[in-house]
């Protein structure tokens, strides 16, 4: 794919409002940060939602919500997650997927979240891309350690999921593979090159959020910022909103002599209903 795709992570389950006033929360919030994100730039919105009390939830209704307050107001692909929030099961995390958004997080392995782990069997990456595959919906490989996407590639070679697929790289995790340029190339590297693909780079925290993206797009990956990932602009300075952040890598990608995808390009690359 020729021009660079922006994902905006408006909220992710872990970042609260007392770290970032702006995180969005109610469904008219998530709404309106996805219209902001979209006229900055970005083609591609990756929702977490959260309940009125500001928690992380994996409620149908919940999402449901958030989904048509969305569609109100602007055409941003909208993808769920399926990682949900630790301790989360696996019926929970998979709940939203009956809805059939366009696209979905899948995660690729088990992962350490600083002192907490995310598990991730194989029978339950096989599940998940088997009710993706069977709803429709559009898996996005999230891969947080070089294992996981060879583990995506199990998947892949077991026919779970079609192509074109979509591997993203989440890189500064404490206790995983850190955002540096040098994991953002191994990760890259393990990805199969017999295949049609698209790639995303992700970082978490300050630095990484801010180096990883806009180099990932100029490797011809693709980028996501946002609040779930990191909540600052500059050192110890609030970002104002998600559209802040993905106002600044768009320009960055524009800078650099590549043009921004819209959601329609989106839709066209991977099929997307």
């Amino acid at each position: 794919m020729n021009k660079v795709m922006i994902t905006a992570a408006i909220s992710g389950a872990e970042t609260t409002t007392e770290q970032q006033p702006a995180l969005p929360v109610t469904p008219q919030e998530m709404a309106l940060a996805a219209k902001a994100c979209r006229d900055a730039g970005a083609s591609i919105v990756h929702l977490h939602v959260r309940d009125d009390a500001g928690n992380p939830t994996a409620s149908v209704e919940r999402f449901n919500e958030c989904l048509l307050a969305i569609r109100t107001v602007t055409d941003i692909v909208v993808e769920f997650t399926t990682g949900g929030a630790i301790g989360m099961s696996d019926d929970e995390r998979l709940g939203p997927v009956a809805m059939g958004p366009e696209m979905a997080s899948l995660d690729c392995g088990s992962v350490n979240f600083a002192d907490e782990i995310l598990p991730n069997s194989l029978p339950s990456m096989r599940r998940f891309a088997k009710t993706m595959l069977e709803t429709g919906v559009k898996p996005t490989f999230e891969c947080f350690d070089v294992g996981h996407v060879y583990n995506a590639r199990i998947l892949i070679k077991e026919g779970l999921v079609k192509p074109p697929y979509h591997f993203t790289f989440v890189l500064g995790v404490p206790g995983a593979m850190p955002a540096t340029v040098e994991a953002l190339i191994m990760m890259k590297s393990a990805l199969p090159t017999d295949v049609e693909l698209e790639w995303t780079g992700i970082g978490v925290g300050g630095r990484g959020s801010v180096l990883i993206p806009p180099v990932a797009a100029l490797m011809g990956g693709h980028a996501r910022v946002g609040f779930e990932d990191n909540v600052y602009y500059t050192r110890g300075v609030l970002a104002a909103s998600n559209a802040m952040l993905v106002e600044r890598v768009a320009s960055t990608i524009i800078a650099y002599g590549k043009d921004i995808a819209t959601p329609d390009d989106v839709r066209e690359r991977f099929g997307l209903r």
